[in-house]
């Protein structure tokens, strides 16, 4: 069996359609992951969400373009949009060098974590979620 080479941390949750959270009190900080930003290669720009806009669970957070597609971003979270990682509108690239890092796409103060984690991952649920899409 192949190893996948993805970095997953396992403190982070993720959600199916690639996104990553990570908690920071009673706000997350959410991104892509490092399979996400590898399936769509080199990434040159990103559309941001507005700060103080209210987000539901799997609405529309932005827009990725990248060299080969555009993709949309999916909020892993509900709450309100409190930060955006302005520099990713002149560095797009952080998504793919530091997806967990430099690269974050937002911070939002969470509505009910409790039940938008029923939907989330471990880090392990979603090495076997990407292992199913490369088969």
């Amino acid at each position: 069996m192949r190893t996948l080479d993805y970095n997953l941390p396992d403190e982070l949750y993720y959600s199916k359609e690639h996104e990553w959270v990570r908690l920071e009190g009673k706000a997350a900080v959410v991104g892509i992951t490092d399979y996400a930003q590898k399936q769509l290669h080199e990434i040159v720009y990103i559309e941001l969400p507005k700060r103080g806009s209210a987000i539901r669970q799997l609405q529309t957070l932005g827009t990725v373009e990248s060299v080969k597609s555009v993709s949309d971003v999916f909020s892993p979270v509900s709450g309100e949009v409190v930060e955006v990682n302005a520099e990713l509108a002149e560095s797009p690239e952080l998504l793919n060098q530091d997806p967990y890092g430099g690269g974050w796409i937002a911070k939002i103060n969470l509505t009910d974590f409790k039940k938008d984690s029923q939907n989330l991952l471990s880090a392990k649920q979603y090495t076997e979620l990407i292992k199913t899409l490369e088969e």
